[in-house]
């Protein structure tokens, strides 16, 4: 099958049976280990990317991906950012300045910035790390075995212990201890006319 449109720069290292789709663009220093698929429409620069990986329609930029991890489709993996193994990065996720652990989950139109999270965490759809308040930029740490719902907003600085459980709707402005069910919201109101 005939290729077309693969940039591969001079300096990228790619390893055995990488599998690279046409209309992508691998720049940099990047590394591609053994047993990658890259699907089209991919741009890397100065990515690292484990083995056996799966990038779908993505840009990954200075960054480290471990292995047997799934990014994609149409996720913005920005400078700075270190995955473990076995981490999903779904459709339209963007990513910047941090740390993902083994077998976390982010499947889903979500903003991840300065944070710190632990392994086997669940982040729902719609969630924002909110990391800048105006003059700086904040850090954020989730633990491990977190559950963390839909449309929640993280409020930097903050830190999330071990297997918390936060409920959707909710912004997160303090701390928890472990083992914390954590819900914040207004009471509905139904006003006829």
């Amino acid at each position: 099958m005939k290729r077309k449109n693969v940039y591969i720069g001079k300096d990228v290292i790619l390893g055995k049976n990488v599998k690279i789709e046409n209309n992508v663009s691998i720049d940099g220093n990047s590394k591609i280990c053994d047993g990658v698929t890259i699907t089209s429409g991919s741009v890397l620069n100065d990515a690292v990317i484990g083995e056996k990986c799966f990038i779908k329609h993505s840009v990954v930029s200075d960054s480290t991906v471990g292995k047997r991890c799934q990014i994609g489709p149409f996720s913005h993996i920005r400078p700075g950012c270190v995955f473990g193994d076995d981490v999903r990065i779904g459709s339209f996720v963007e990513v910047k300045a941090s740390f993902v652990g083994n077998n976390t989950k982010i499947p889903h139109l979500a903003y991840v910035g300065d944070a710190e999270i632990g392994e086997h965490v669940n982040v729902g759809c719609g969630v924002v790390f909110a990391n800048y308040n105006g003059k700086v930029k904040q850090k954020s740490k989730i633990g491990n075995n977190v559950f963390i719902g839909c449309n929640v907003n993280i409020v930097a600085p903050v830190d999330i212990a071990d297997d918390t459980y936060i409920c959707a709707g909710t912004t997160v402005t303090k701390n928890t201890e472990v083992g914390d069910f954590v819900i914040e919201r207004v009471r509905q109101e139904n006003k006829r006319r």
